[in-house]
């Protein structure tokens, strides 16, 4: 897969006619891979190329007064990148939605955009908008000199499969439900740091980990999660929140994991949360604290992914 980063559509020069995907795909979810199959299947038919447009960050950052949270992601932005080559994407176009951007009529965004991209097939999702009226695929259908394909709400459990659903389950800490939406797992990259030393001393010695990726973390409270380091996966119970037994006031982020020994400060690896186990809990004393990690780590040991080992798509440090 190419990557292009362009900042306007006169850096665009697509080679090749295209089947084009639009949209944001922040959480690139399961109903957004509808999308991407319909993409790829049109394209090997017809000899086209699978090409997307999308941006770099949030559109609602252009709109809405800023919070904290539009600048966060579900996926990071390299495994983003991965998913979308994994989904049979060929060429890649990144941009960001800013003002310029949000200024272009339809009319424009069809001559500019879309023909540039060398489009013969359009695909998009059934909520899709465009130009600076918002307007649906019902105009682009009529506008635009090829096909649209206009794939119809994806729901599980009888409730539509957003971004915005799965960033609620996030919230919640429900990441077995988020990672049944996503179609792959949730996941955090971290550099490990030096903490308070105080997990080997209880014999559960853990990874103190510095998120590096601006995306949304979990609720407060003790997972488990499979760490990938140097490539190789392993099983760990993880806690995300305040160490309350010792009087913590700061958030810590912490993979004790497991049949794993060495010296690993400094080194990038990934979290990728599978479920919620239970709340941070103060503890009376070292043993309660101990007698439930060892519970804990049971129920880590015994869980089974629910996500296809097909569908992960890990970083290649």
């Amino acid at each position: 897969m190419k990557i292009t980063s362009i900042n306007d559509y006169k850096d665009i020069h697509q080679e090749k006619d295209t089947v084009l995907v639009l949209g944001y795909f922040d959480a690139l979810h399961r109903g957004h891979k509808v999308l991407f199959d319909k993409a790829r299947q049109i394209a090997d038919d017809k000899q086209l190329e699978v090409a997307v447009l999308t941006f770099n960050e949030s559109p609602q950052l252009t709109f809405q007064r800023y919070t904290d949270d539009l600048l966060l992601h579900i996926t990071a932005p390299k495994r983003r990148c991965d998913l979308f080559e994994a989904y049979g994407t060929d060429q890649l176009y990144l941009t960001d939605f800013n003002s310029d951007f949000a200024r272009t009529s339809s009319d424009d965004f069809i001559a500019r955009y879309i023909k540039r991209l060398k489009a013969q097939e359009v695909v998009v999702g059934f909520d899709y908008k465009f130009g600076h009226h918002r307007t649906d695929v019902d105009y682009l259908a009529r506008n635009f000199s090829g096909n649209v394909h206009v794939i119809e709400e994806q729901q599980s459990d009888g409730e539509k499969i957003s971004s915005t659903r799965v960033r609620q389950l996030i919230r919640e800490g429900n990441v077995k439900e988020a990672n049944k939406l996503l179609g792959h797992e949730f996941s955090t990259r971290g550099i490990v740091v030096h903490g308070d030393a105080r997990g080997r001393t209880i014999g559960f010695p853990t990874a103190n980990l510095a998120p590096i990726d601006r995306t949304f973390l979990p609720a407060d409270g003790v997972y488990v999660a499979d760490v990938v380091i140097d490539g190789k996966r392993y099983r760990s119970m993880t806690s995300l929140g305040k160490n309350v037994t010792f009087g913590g006031t700061e958030l810590r982020l912490e993979a004790n994991i497991f049949n794993f020994e060495g010296d690993i400060y400094g080194k990038t690896i990934e979290v990728f949360w599978l479920d919620y186990i239970r709340d941070m809990i103060k503890f009376n004393n070292i043993e309660e604290l101990c007698a439930q990690l060892e519970a804990d780590k049971k129920i880590a040991e015994k869980f089974q992914e629910s996500v296809a080992k097909t569908n992960q798509i890990m970083y290649n440090d």
